[in-house]
């Protein structure tokens, strides 16, 4: 159990009652916060699987969200090799950073997070950006889309024949534009399909 793994595992008196915890977006990999916690806290995170926090500034237990609706849900809790630091990896809901921002951390995307914001895109152009070729393509209904798919797939695997990676790189770039399309008309996302894929291989 995670409290059995976690909570009685910590070298308390080492952080001195309050241990670091970095809260971590477990689709894309961001890092979107730092926060600190006590053992009330770390009980009370564990008990509703949604982050709380010990506020230094409030001076009390705070759930992060409590006011903007912006809660971090917890996946899963790890502590570090020394005992003195969490690492929480969230399924986020809306954005982290008091400031409007996806975290509270201003540094470039890495490739996971970037793919997770091309989602969003993908998203919000699905009923909005009437001008976009995402909004027309999702008008044109889904064996519009799927034919798109398999063409894409097709020059995807012809290209792969060729010599020339720019254009095969290309093809590869189109075919999972288009697929993505596709997964989100069925409102579905890409970490369903990611969660299979972890389903299926249980080795860490």
């Amino acid at each position: 159990m995670i409290r059995k793994r976690v909570v009685s595992s910590i070298d308390w008196n080492k952080v001195h009652g309050m241990i670091p915890v970095v809260v971590q977006n477990n689709f894309s990999g961001k890092v979107l916060m730092l926060g600190y916690m006590n053992r009330e806290a770390l009980n009370m995170t564990i008990k509703k699987k949604v982050i709380t926090f010990y506020s230094r500034v409030k001076n009390r237990l705070w759930t992060k969200g409590e006011k903007s609706g912006n809660y971090l849900k917890v996946l899963d809790i790890i502590l570090d090799c020394d005992l003195d630091s969490i690492l929480i990896l969230s399924d986020p809901i809306g954005k982290t950073c008091h400031l409007n921002k996806i975290s509270c951390f201003d540094y470039k995307r890495t490739c996971f997070d970037f793919l997770y914001k091309l989602e969003d895109i993908i998203e919000k152009r699905k009923n909005f950006f009437k001008n976009s070729y995402t909004h027309k393509l999702y008008n044109s209904g889904i064996e519009r889309i799927a034919q798109k798919v398999g063409e894409e797939a097709i020059e995807t695997v012809l290209s792969s024949l060729g010599k020339n990676n720019i254009r095969f790189i290309d093809e590869v770039s189109d075919l999972i534009y288009h697929l993505l399309v596709l997964i989100h008309y069925k409102d579905l996302n890409m970490k369903k399909v990611i969660n299979n894929l972890l389903n299926r291989n249980k080795v860490d």
